[in-house]
């Protein structure tokens, strides 16, 4: 596939600076280097991650790091039943001195904002986090407010046998690019954690500055960001990315064809389908995943590698709709999906 220099030049200069960044997140997400690759693809890709665990995994540890170690401004926001619109978007307080109303920003107007236990809050606090997420803006009092540059929303969520959770909507489950679920650390990182815990209580204030270190400027960043959008995506990868999103919507509606196209295998399976957003999100975090592997052109194995996360919480169904039906889980869902298109003949023509 042709190259663009100007591309190539971008990844060539950034290779250094990603290698730094996950090799930082990776001494304090120990364990985990494929689940702190995804994080760091879903961030270049200017998607927002939700991560599903049970408490105590490490869930705010990686968003603490992701933003420190990329030099941005950052927040923390423990959702609860009783937390307002308000406490996250921030309100007008009027001023006598002035004789105007003066704006307080809430957490919502920092680079990273990590809204922790999210599906503690009541659906309302939930959607206020609906217009920055899609559109890089809130609304308060009728004006308009622009937020920073990089923006990128964390949320972390427990699981929803968990007592006190409200399951999010779709239409908030949307805007995340990514689901992530860091699971437990297997018996080498375990022991080094335990190891940390011990040896941090003799740390110094110097080595705590050392951690904080950015690896990165902002406008290396902001520049990454705009090279992932330049990698090179061929029609045949194109054409992956499209059937496999056409294949959900067959299981969706039952229909034995989608556009006259066909699947002799397509799996009989209840799931929502895969909106064109979604399509959208694939290939941009595919295309984030090849910028990080030194490529400017995509490969059905980086669709492949972001399928699922980006993927599964789009596909899987509600509760409330399981009730009755045969419904897989949704891990096999997005799998059967994967299996039955081939990446040589993605459409199934014969």
């Amino acid at each position: 596939m042709p190259q663009t220099q100007p591309v190539i030049d971008q990844i060539q200069a950034s290779q250094q600076s990603i290698t730094d960044i996950l090799n930082k997140i990776e001494t304090v997400v120990l364990g985990k280097p494929k689940e702190c690759r995804l994080a760091l693809a879903c961030l270049l890709a200017q998607g927002h991650l939700l991560i599903e665990d049970l408490p105590g995994m490490g869930k705010t540890t990686l968003a603490h790091v992701l933003a420190t170690t990329l030099g941005l401004s950052y927040q923390r926001t423990q959702f609860t039943n009783d937390l307002l619109p308000a406490d996250v978007v921030g309100f007008s307080i009027f001023d006598k001195e002035t004789n105007r109303f003066e704006l307080h920003k809430g957490p919502i107007f920092n680079q990273v904002v990590l809204a922790d236990e999210i599906n503690r809050a009541s659906p309302k606090t939930q959607s206020a986090l609906l217009e920055a997420m899609a559109e890089q803006q809130v609304s308060i009092d009728g004006i308009t407010h622009e937020l920073p540059t990089p923006f990128f929303v964390i949320a972390t969520q427990n699981p929803l046998f968990h007592a006190g959770t409200y399951p999010l909507p779709e239409s908030q489950l949307d805007r995340f690019m990514m689901r992530l679920s860091l699971g437990f650390p297997d018996l080498k990182a375990e022991k080094q954690i335990l190891l940390n815990m011990s040896q941090r209580t003799n740390q110094t204030s110097q080595n705590v500055e050392l951690d904080n270190e950015a690896m990165i400027e902002q406008e290396e960043l902001i520049a990454i960001q705009d090279a992932v959008t330049q990698v090179k995506v061929s029609n045949d990868v194109l054409d992956y990315v499209i059937a496999l999103s056409h294949v959900s919507r067959r299981a969706y509606s039952g229909q034995a064809n989608v556009a006259n196209m066909t699947w002799d295998n397509a799996p009989e399976i209840n799931c929502k389908p895969l909106s064109p957003r979604a399509s959208k999100a694939l290939l941009q975090a595919a295309k984030a995943m090849a910028f990080i592997d030194n490529r400017d052109y995509v490969l059905p194995d980086d669709v492949q590698a972001v399928f699922y996360v980006v993927c599964q919480h789009r596909l899987e169904m509600q509760p409330n709709q399981k009730i009755g039906s045969n419904q897989s889980d949704s891990a096999s869902v997005a799998n059967q999906i994967l299996n039955c298109v081939d990446v040589l003949n993605p459409f199934g023509y014969s």
